[in-house]
């Protein structure tokens, strides 16, 4: 029981009972359908983090009912060679989802890449078509990491409305678009977006004044208690390596008692992402969420 005037104990966001929550109910939807929905997934060298990612994403599929084509391409495929793949996938009745998996060995143009895969196929949200759409909160596919943070935000009741939200980066994948998507005309939008980045003046005194902050700088343990107010909503979205630990770019221990709710690192943000890549996979093959 807690006592008369002692401060709550913060919201701990859980990632993983969300994205379980999200995954049965695709499941259930594609029991339903005759045809499987198929996802391709392309890996592109032997980069020991995309290995495993892609491992989590196959499990993931497997787990729902969703069809798994997986395409391993040397260190040393061209860029041709990809572009050949990508459009043989395009056309590939089979196949409702592409996936790139990023990064790229360096001889390769990520954008070359993203802008052949079929806008309708673009299950990571990242063709110009779908962030031009999510731009004018047209319905599109969503990224997927910025859709997952904002399911959180829903399923945990967490008002956007009217708050001041501090994003601290400003990447294609996380940083811009889930900004672009608080700032939209709905329930969990209206917020009041300000990006914080490597040439940002004030940034701490953004930070205090910040109801939300949304971290993805990947610099591990980087946000410290003395730079938010209390009562501060966090959603950690780094995912930092430090002595064989896993850590986000929140000091977790550091700000517990200060905030209101938070993610943790592992089992916040990063279930989620996986989650709502099988979401718009269905989304993909006709059916919503």
């Amino acid at each position: 029981m807690i006592k008369q005037g002692a401060k709550a104990m913060p919201i701990i966001i859980d990632g993983k009972k969300t994205a379980q929550k999200i995954k049965c109910r695709l499941k259930d939807k594609i029991s339903n359908l005759k045809i499987k929905p198929g996802l391709a997934v392309i890996l592109v060298g032997d980069n020991p983090a995309s290995q495993v990612y892609v491992s989590m994403k196959k499990k993931a599929c497997d787990e729902i009912g969703i069809k798994s084509f997986e395409y391993k391409l040397s260190q040393s495929a061209s860029e041709d060679e990809l572009i050949k793949l990508i459009k043989k996938l395009n056309k590939d009745k089979k196949v409702h989802g592409i996936l790139v998996q990023l990064p790229l060995p360096g001889h390769i143009n990520e954008n070359n890449i993203l802008f052949t895969i079929d806008p309708g196929k673009d299950v990571d949200g990242f063709h110009p078509m779908n962030i031009g759409k999510m731009m004018i909160g047209a319905e599109t596919f969503l990224p997927c990491t910025p859709y997952g943070i904002q399911k959180l935000l829903e399923e945990y009741n967490i008002k956007t409305t009217g708050k001041n939200v501090v994003i601290l980066g400003r990447s294609n994948i996380v940083g811009k678009p889930i900004g672009m998507m608080l700032l939209q005309k709905h329930n969990f939008g209206n917020a009041t977006v300000i990006f914080c980045h490597s040439q940002s003046e004030k940034r701490d005194e953004l930070l205090k004044q910040a109801d939300i902050i949304i971290a993805a700088i990947g610099k591990p343990n980087f946000v410290k208690a003395d730079m938010i107010k209390d009562g501060a909503v966090i959603i950690d979205v780094g995912i930092n390596r430090v002595s064989g630990k896993i850590v986000g770019d929140v000091d977790y221990d550091d700000v517990f008692n200060k905030v209101s709710a938070i993610t943790p690192v592992p089992g916040g943000v990063g279930p989620m992402t996986i989650a709502m890549l099988m979401s718009n996979t269905l989304q993909a093959y006709g059916a919503t969420d």
